[in-house]
């Protein structure tokens, strides 16, 4: 039923499916088998189809909706490939790309461009201060199109949390810039393949960085044991507010929404890691409980 499972993930934005995107986050690439196994759940009403789209609901509105989202992240792509570019040109940026909903082909008025950094080695706090400096004061802190709120260092490139969500997250990245820095990432996150399906990232679409002369230079400067401490400094100080700004959320839950370590900078103070996660299984228990269909429980 991992067809199954597909469609209700994705029902939980409003995002229905076409049957070789359900293959496509298949670990089976039997396609024709897929397709059989989505009609028989239609004969049976336990999802519905509408043209070419497969939903959990029969909501004819949310075809709609994806088709206009999905002619906005046209245009929405292409900034997004610019504000990348850009992104890179920062210190210690090795790779850059893009996550979120974007990254499924789908933007509104509502949505934010969420970039996808990965840094050099034990520079991650220095690289995101300046970022968020940069924000702060250019953009006046907006996020529209400037959302950096995932960092992972070149030196530890294995995703923890190995579920439902981070997959589909890694399965539909948009690499932008730093080609030989993702080649290595996916090769450390293989364990995808295994929840969602063998994928082939298009590397030929990856630029390689190119830094200027400035940002080659605060590297150099940088990149010894004064880097280490600022990086050290800037990771305390960003976390001790953290910590007094999200005085109410529990030790185990800021651990996972804001996971904040040599290696990872997550500012997710929503836990929407864990909202979907816990939606998807209240979804199965529906299923479970209409149908009479046991779905195997996902967790965070």
């Amino acid at each position: 039923m991992e067809s199954l499972k597909t469609i209700l993930y994705f029902s939980l934005f409003r995002y229905p499916l076409t049957m070789e995107e359900v293959c496509h986050f298949s670990v089976s690439k039997d396609c024709p088998q897929i397709a059989i196994e989505l009609e028989t759940l239609v004969e049976q009403k336990i999802i519905f189809r509408i043209d070419e789209f497969y939903l959990s609901e029969n909501d004819p509105g949310s075809i709609q909706k994806r088709k206009n989202g999905n002619k906005m992240a046209i245009d929405a792509l292409i900034k997004a490939k610019q504000k990348a570019a850009f992104i890179a040109k920062f210190p210690f940026v090795e790779a850059v790309g893009v996550s979120g909903s974007l990254s499924k082909g789908y933007y509104d008025n509502e949505s934010d461009i969420d970039f996808f950094v990965i840094t050099k080695p034990e520079k991650i706090w220095i690289c995101r201060s300046l970022l968020m400096l940069y924000k702060k004061i250019f953009l006046l802190n907006s996020r529209k199109f400037f959302c950096i709120n995932y960092f992972l260092s070149s030196g530890s490139l294995e995703i923890e949390e190995k579920n439902r969500f981070t997959a589909t997250e890694i399965k539909t990245l948009i690499p932008f810039q730093g080609k030989d820095v993702f080649k290595e990432f996916y090769l450390k996150n293989k364990w995808v393949a295994e929840v969602l399906g063998e994928f082939n990232p298009q590397f030929e679409k990856i630029e390689n960085i190119q830094k200027p002369r400035f940002t080659r230079f605060s590297e150099i400067i940088l990149n010894n044991g004064v880097g280490n401490i600022l990086d050290n400094m800037f990771k305390s100080t960003t976390v001790y507010f953290w910590k007094i700004k999200f005085r109410k959320m529990n030790n185990e839950e800021f651990k996972i929404a804001l996971k904040s370590t040599k290696n990872i900078s997550k500012h997710h103070p929503l836990n929407f890691q864990k909202k979907v996660i816990t939606s998807l299984n209240h979804k199965y228990e529906e299923v479970r409980l209409k149908h009479n269909i046991e779905l195997t429980k996902e967790y965070v």
